[in-house]
């Protein structure tokens, strides 16, 4: 899609005999693309316009302005052809019915996507089967659980084998173990059988485990696009490392900075005078010493000898990365101020 605007527009009542007209833009100017093969992130608070902007796409909206098109196709003049190569599924419990088997489901998706009896039949048994509802096939979708409803909506998804398929939350309420299911047979979609896929989730750890390449929106523009972890290094790029070790005094502080310093780390001590906690868990006395920096990897083992010439002894080591969440948090918080 190319420069794409969606504005709606809604009629207030302001009397009996007068009303207004008033515009809400929900995407605007958004150029994105998607590659074959490529898992693609659409990430934005509430209202950011991720769903009008995948309505789009599946051709259920027009935009206003701008272009979209798909394989060299334009959906102004090959709507029929572009519905033909894309799909969508959307999280929760829609664009099923629920009063047909999980069967006559696909049945019926797959003649409105023109299919031949033949290759209805056919593609409705090898994906009942692929998202493991073969046995509950001919089961009223209504004694279906939230889970099997959303195997189901996959195999809906992909009853036109389309080269894109649009995931609207598609984990949303899922109980664990599903959702790490539907990770896996979107990451086959595409690594296996080269779909493109676009995804939306509030579930940041999903994104950073299946996304290529993420777009940030934010009232419909975007912000932001890269991979995701390029974004958390942009954006959040500090790392903590702590270091739990006995026999540490105050007056080691300034020779600490430094000596951080003279490595070449822009790091500071973190949380100032409060920085070396005491923490009971050790085995004897121990201080917390929590330095931010952006490479905690390499800063142990440069600070090991310093920390063994000053008579320290060391309990544990961890290190804290940010995640793509910290990232968006703080994207959101700079924006916002």
């Amino acid at each position: 899609m190319n420069e794409v605007t969606k504005i709606y527009q809604t009629k207030n009542r302001l009397g009996l005999f007068r009303s207004e007209i008033k515009l809400h833009t929900a995407v605007k100017a958004l150029s994105l693309t998607i590659e074959p093969g490529e898992v693609v992130g659409l990430l934005g608070l509430n209202g950011a316009g991720k769903t009008t902007t995948i309505r789009m796409l599946s051709t259920l909206l027009d935009p206003t302005s701008g272009s979209i098109e798909v394989d060299g196709l334009s959906m102004d003049d090959n709507r029929k052809a572009i519905q033909s190569k894309v799909n969508m599924i959307p999280g929760g419990e829609r664009m099923l019915y629920w009063r047909l088997t999980g069967r006559e489901n696909l049945e019926y998706f797959g003649r409105l996507y023109g299919l031949s009896s033949l290759a209805i039949r056919r593609e409705s048994s090898r994906l009942l089967e692929e998202v493991g509802l073969a046995e509950a096939a001919d089961q009223p979708v209504e004694q279906y659980s939230k889970g099997m409803k959303q195997r189901l909506q996959i195999a809906r998804g992909l009853i036109n084998d389309p080269d894109y398929l649009f995931l609207d939350e598609p984990t949303l309420g899922l109980d664990a173990p599903i959702a790490r299911q539907l990770r896996g047979t979107v990451r086959k979609l595409a690594k296996e059988q080269g779909k493109g896929i676009l995804l939306t989730s509030h579930y940041l750890q999903e994104v950073e485990e299946l996304c290529d390449r993420v777009y940030i929106l934010r009232r419909g523009e975007l912000l932001l696009c890269d991979k995701p972890e390029a974004i958390v290094s942009q954006i959040a790029g500090s790392q903590t490392a702590h270091l739990d070790v006995s026999g540490w005094d105050e007056c080691l502080r300034p020779l600490l900075l430094a000596h951080l310093g003279a490595l070449g780390h822009p790091a500071k001590l973190a949380g100032g005078q409060h920085a070396a906690g005491l923490i009971s868990s050790s085995p004897e006395e121990a201080y917390r010493i929590s330095v931010q920096t952006p490479q905690a990897d390499r800063l142990i083992t440069e600070l090991l000898p310093w920390v063994s010439d000053h008579g320290l002894h060391i309990h544990s080591f961890s290190c804290e990365k940010p995640t793509l969440e910290d990232a968006i948090i703080l994207l959101s918080e700079e924006r916002a101020s």
